[in-house]
């Protein structure tokens, strides 16, 4: 335990870190713009992180791309983030960061809590501090979304859990369902990703498609909310 957390602490790592909780494989260049750091430097840090098992990484051509080397590291990070956040009002580099961005593989922030209360408010998931569940009626409504929900029972990780959402302080849904609820959204393009950030744009299509499906409709200041 130390051991890893000496390594996340560092300032320099945290931002790579960080970076990398998106999901998303990065190179050693990438990260070093992140960390504001040399490249030498950056190439000490991803050594150690890969050789405690936090990263792992894939060569093509001559770069290597880095992520996160397991749902239970980025499990791990946005823990930290929700402890570190609980001590004062979070504050956002990028404001959309707080309306909607990805976490590991998931939705997160205001569109991430909003979906997961529509979902319980209509009676067709089960989300709590223990754990999560979709009811019958809900595999009825993400099939009809085109979630192949029994083939996300079948995936070796957690089916549906709760996520404490670091800036909402809320839960919003992780495991194979949450990630394959942001996939469609994706599919759907309903969101987008904004460049070099964990933020994403939630696209016109999206706004009509979220408030016909979820009931989530925008409103001022850029939040996200749902009807009642």
């Amino acid at each position: 335990m130390s051991e890893v957390a000496a390594l996340v602490g560092d300032r320099a790592r945290a931002e790579m870190l960080s970076a990398l909780v998106s999901g998303r494989a990065l190179t050693a260049k990438e990260l070093a713009y992140v960390a504001k750091v040399t490249p030498q430097t950056t190439s000490e840090h991803l050594s150690k992180l890969v050789e405690a098992g936090i990263l792992t990484f894939n060569t093509q051509g001559r770069f290597r791309y880095f992520r996160l080397a397991s749902a239970a590291v980025s499990q791990m990070l946005e823990g930290i983030m929700t402890v570190a956040a609980s001590r004062r009002v979070p504050t956002f580099r990028d404001p959309t960061l707080a309306r909607a961005r990805i976490c590991y593989d998931h939705l997160a922030g205001q569109l991430g809590v909003a979906i997961a209360d529509s979902l319980i408010r209509n009676g067709h998931l089960l989300l709590g501090p223990d754990g999560g569940e979709v009811t019958e009626s809900g595999e009825t409504f993400l099939a009809k979304l085109g979630i192949d929900v029994k083939g996300s029972r079948r995936r070796r990780r957690a089916f549906c859990r709760p996520c404490l959402d670091w800036s909402e302080r809320r839960y919003h849904i992780a495991g194979a369902i949450g990630a394959a609820v942001a996939e469609r959204c994706f599919e759907m393009k309903w969101v987008n990703r904004i460049e070099e950030s964990r933020a994403l744009h939630i696209t016109p299509a999206g706004e009509k498609g979220l408030l016909a499906t979820f009931g989530i409709k925008r409103v001022a200041a850029e939040k996200v909310s749902s009807h009642q």
